[in-house]
C-alpha cells in the first residue's frame, strides 16, 4: 500500500492527536511491554492516561486498561500481575492490580484521601512498598462538603514549616510522604517509615525481600542541609533501622540494591550542594553493612542529571539507575551534547560505556529477568516518543521500535529537521546551537526568514534533539528557530555548567550575544525580524536581553524570573544565603539585585508578551507582575496572559490541553504582529 502523501505542516491543534508514551516496562520473561499512553481526553481541558500492551517482538499495541487516569505500571516478579496507580475524580487514588492476560482491574489498596508517590514490588512478590502522603483534614472532599453545607469559607492555611508547597504538587502544609508496606494479596497496609523531614526519600528492597534500603534526611533543617542525607537499612520483621556507615556527606537519591545483595547503588555527590546543582551528579556504590562508598563515574565529566528539555515529555530531573541481572554492571541515563543515551559502568569501576548512539532522546525503562532485553522510549527532532525494545549484545544495544502510535499523524505532516553548529563566543567558548527552518527550506537557498531565538530553562538543563512541538509549530508558521546550550547548561561538563553559578547575566549573556550574532549573520535570516523567547530561566534571560540590547523586534517571556532578589523568598525552594547566590534576600541583596533583569528594565523598548500561571509555585507570578508594571510605565508595548491557579510552572508541557493551545495561539499572534512583514 502506498504511503499517504504529506500535504501540510504541523499546527498547534495537532497536540490533540499526539499519543505520548511513558513508563515502558518489559515483562520478566521479555515477551511483552506495558506502557502508559497519554492523549487529550474527551474534554479538551484534560488528558486520558491508559495502560497499553505490545509484544516485545512487534505487533499491534492494544489498550490494556479502561481507566483515564492509569499510570506507573509495574510487573509482579512472577509476571502474573501488573500493579498500577489509578486516579479518580471523586474517590481517593489507589493501587490497582490486573492479570497479565487482561481482565478486570481490581483495587488492591484502600488508602484515605492523599497522594501516592510511587511503589515497588518486593522480589518475592508478597508485598509492595508504597510512598504515600495523607491529605490534611481541612482539605479533604468531606471537609469541603461540610463547609459548603454550613456556609463556611475556605479555611486558612496555618503554616509552621517552611516546606509546605511544591510546584506541580500544590500546597500540602505539614503532611509528608511516608513509606507503607502493602500485602500484595489482601491490600492491608502498615506504615513502616515516617522519619524523613521532607518526604523526598527513595527506597529499594533487598533481594531476599527482608529489608529495605532508604535514602533519607532526618535533620530538622533538611531543606537547607542536603548533605545530611543518609542511607538506612530497615528490617521489615522488626521495624528497626540502622544507618549505613562511612558514607560521604552529600545528597543521595535513587537507591538500588544489587540482585546479589552485595552492593547498594545510588546517585549523589560529595559536598553540601543539593541534588540539583552545577556539579555532576555521580553514581556511587557501597556495601550495605560496611558502607565505604565510592564513586564509579567521578573520574569522567558526566552527570546523571543532564536532562534534555522538550514539551512532549515530563521535565524530570530524576536520575535513572538499573542493575544488570548479574550485578556486574549498572546502567544509567546520561545527557551529552543535547542527546540522552543509555550507558553503563562496571560495579567494580572503570570506563563508562555508552550503548546507544545517534541524535536521539532515550529514556530507559527496565530489563527482563535474563538481562538480554530492555524497554525504553526513543524520540528525535522529527519523531514523537515511541516504545522501543533493546537487545543487549556485548557493549551494544540494538534498538527497534515496537509502537508507531504517532505514525498516522506524522505521515500527514512534514516536520522540520534540525542542524547543529558550534558558535564561538568572544572568549573562545564554543556553544552548541541548533537551527530549524520551515519545512521545504533548501540548503543554499537565498530566502530570508524571520527568526526566533529560544532560550531554555533550568538554567542547569539542556536543549537537545527530542521532539519539540512548539518549535515545529513556529517553523511551520514560517519562522527559523534557533536554540542553544550556553554556559550554565548541563551536558557539556562541570565547568560549562558551573560558569554562571551565582553570576547570572555574565558568561551566559556573552554566549547568547554570540548566538544572536550568528543568527544576524546567517544567510537565511532577516536580521531586522528577530524575536527572543524563553521560559523559567529562559524567561529570565529574555528579560535580561530586552534590558541590554535592541537587536530583537519582539520578545516573549514565559513563567519568568525578573527579580532574583524577591524570588529568594517567594519560590517553593527558598534561596538560602550564600549558597548559590552571594548574600541574602533581606539585608544583603546587592548581588541578587545586580543579577536581576528588573535593575536594567528601564532600558527596554522591545514589545513583550508576558505569559505566567497564577499557580506557578517555582517562579511566583509576582515576578511577571513586576515586569508588566514596569514595561507599562515605560510605554513599552506589552501584553500579560495569566493562566489560572490550577496550572503550574510546567503549563507548556503538562497544562490543560485547551490552555496549551491558547498559549501557542498567543505566541503565534505576537510573532505575527511583530516579526511578519
Amino acid at each position: 500500500m502506498a504511503t499517504k502523501k504529506r500535504t501540510r505542516r504541523m499546527t498547534a491543534e495537532d497536540l490533540t492527536r499526539f499519543k505520548l508514551v511513558a513508563s515502558p516496562r518489559i515483562s520478566p520473561d521479555g515477551a511483552r511491554v506495558v506502557f502508559v499512553r497519554k492523549r487529550v481526553g474527551k474534554k479538551l481541558k484534560e488528558y486520558a492516561n491508559q495502560l497499553w500492551m505490545v509484544d516485545a517482538d512487534g505487533g499491534k499495541p492494544v489498550a490494556f486498561t479502561g481507566g483515564d487516569r492509569d499510570t506507573h505500571p509495574r510487573w509482579s516478579p512472577d509476571g502474573e500481575r501488573i500493579a498500577f496507580i489509578r486516579g479518580f475524580e471523586k474517590d481517593p487514588t489507589q493501587i490497582y492490580v490486573i492479570g497479565a492476560d487482561g481482565g478486570e482491574a481490581t483495587a488492591l489498596t484502600s488508602f484515605p484521601e492523599g497522594t501516592i508517590g510511587d511503589f515497588k514490588w518486593s522480589p518475592d512478590g508478597r508485598h509492595l512498598a508504597v510512598r504515600f502522603r495523607v491529605k490534611e483534614p481541612d482539605w479533604t472532599k468531606a471537609a469541603e462538603k461540610e463547609r459548603k453545607e454550613k456556609g463556611l469559607s475556605e479555611p486558612p492555611r496555618v503554616i509552621d514549616d517552611w516546606w509546605y508547597r511544591l510546584d506541580g504538587d500544590g500546597y500540602f502544609g505539614g503532611a509528608r510522604h511516608h513509606l507503607y508496606l502493602v500485602n500484595a494479596e489482601t491490600g492491608e497496609h502498615r506504615r513502616i517509615y515516617d522519619r524523613d523531614t521532607l518526604g523526598f526519600f527513595s527506597y529499594d528492597f533487598s533481594p531476599d525481600s527482608k529489608k529495605l534500603a532508604i535514602t533519607t534526611n532526618r535533620d530538622r533543617k533538611a531543606m537547607i542541609k542536603p548533605w545530611k542525607d543518609e542511607i538506612l537499612i530497615l528490617t521489615l520483621s522488626t521495624g528497626k533501622t540502622r544507618a549505613v556507615p562511612k558514607l560521604p556527606e552529600g545528597p543521595k537519591d535513587e537507591i538500588a540494591w544489587s540482585p546479589d545483595g552485595k552492593l547498594l547503588a545510588f546517585a549523589g555527590r560529595r559536598g553540601k550542594d543539593y541534588t540539583y546543582s552545577t556539579g555532576n551528579l555521580e553514581l556511587f556504590v557501597c556495601d550495605p553493612v560496611r558502607g565505604d562508598a565510592r564513586s564509579l563515574t567521578g573520574r569522567e565529566d558526566v552527570c546523571l542529571m543532564a536532562v534534555a528539555l522538550t514539551d512532549t515529555a515530563e521535565a524530570s530531573f530524576q536520575p535513572s539507575i538499573r542493575w544488570s541481572p548479574g550485578s556486574r554492571r549498572i546502567y544509567m541515563k546520561i545527557g551529552h551534547h543535547g542527546e540522552t543515551h543509555l550507558a553503563s559502568v562496571s560495579s567494580r569501576g572503570g570506563k563508562i560505556q555508552v550503548h546507544t548512539s545517534g541524535a536521539l532522546d532515550i529514556d530507559p525503562g527496565n530489563f527482563a529477568d535474563d538481562g538480554k532485553r530492555l524497554a525504553f522510549t526513543v524520540a528525535s527532532a522529527t519523531k514523537l516518543p515511541e516504545v522501543h525494545v533493546g537487545e543487549r549484545s556485548g557493549a551494544t544495544v540494538r534498538t527497534r521500535a515496537v509502537t508507531n502510535l504517532n505514525g498516522p499523524l506524522l505521515r500527514e505532516v512534514t516536520c522540520a529537521p534540525i542542524s547543529s553548529v558550534w558558535v564561538r563566543t568572544a572568549d573562545g567558548t564554543k556553544v552548541q546551537t541548533w537551527a530549524m527552518f520551515p519545512p521545504g527550506h533548501r540548503k543554499g537557498s537565498r530566502k530570508k526568514y524571520p527568526a526566533v531565538l529560544e532560550i531554555h530553562g533550568g538554567p542547569h538543563g539542556q536543549y537537545g534533539v527530542g521532539f519539540f512541538h512548539e518549535f515545529q509549530v513556529l517553523a511551520a508558521a514560517g519562522y527559523a528557530v534557533f536554540f542553544s546550550n550556553p554556559r550554565g547548561s548541563k551536558g557539556y561538563g562541570r565547568d560549562h555548567c558551573a560558569a554562571i553559578r551565582g553570576k547570572w547575566g555574565e558568561a551566559d549573556w556573552a554566549d547568547i550575544q554570540a548566538v544572536t550574532r550568528h543568527m544576524q549573520d546567517h544567510p537565511n535570516v532577516d536580521a531586522k525580524r528577530l524575536g527572543v523567547m524563553g521560559g523559567s530561566y529562559g524567561g529570565y534571560m529574555t528579560n535580561w536581553v530586552i534590558g541590554h540590547c535592541r537587536d530583537f523586534a519582539g520578545a516573549i517571556t514565559d513563567r519568568c524570573v525578573s527579580n532574583v532578589h524577591t524570588m529568594g523568598g517567594t519560590s517553593d525552594f527558598i534561596d538560602e544565603p550564600d549558597r548559590y547566590f552571594p548574600g541574602n534576600f533581606w539585608d544583603r541583596p546587592e548581588a541578587r539585585w545586580d543579577q536581576s533583569p528588573m535593575k536594567y528594565i528601564g532600558n527596554a523598548r522591545t514589545p513583550t508578551l508576558i505569559i505566567h500561571s497564577e499557580g506557578d509555585l517555582r517562579c511566583n507570578i509576582e515576578q511577571a507582575e513586576q515586569l508588566f508594571a514596569a514595561l507599562k510605565l515605560l510605554n513599552v508595548p506589552t501584553r500579560f496572559v495569566r493562566y489560572p491557579r490550577t496550572t503550574s510552572h510546567g503549563m507548556s508541557r503538562n497544562g490543560p490541553p485547551d490552555l496549551r493551545l491558547h498559549r501557542l495561539d498567543q505566541i503565534l499572534a505576537w510573532w505575527g504582529k511583530y516579526l511578519k512583514k
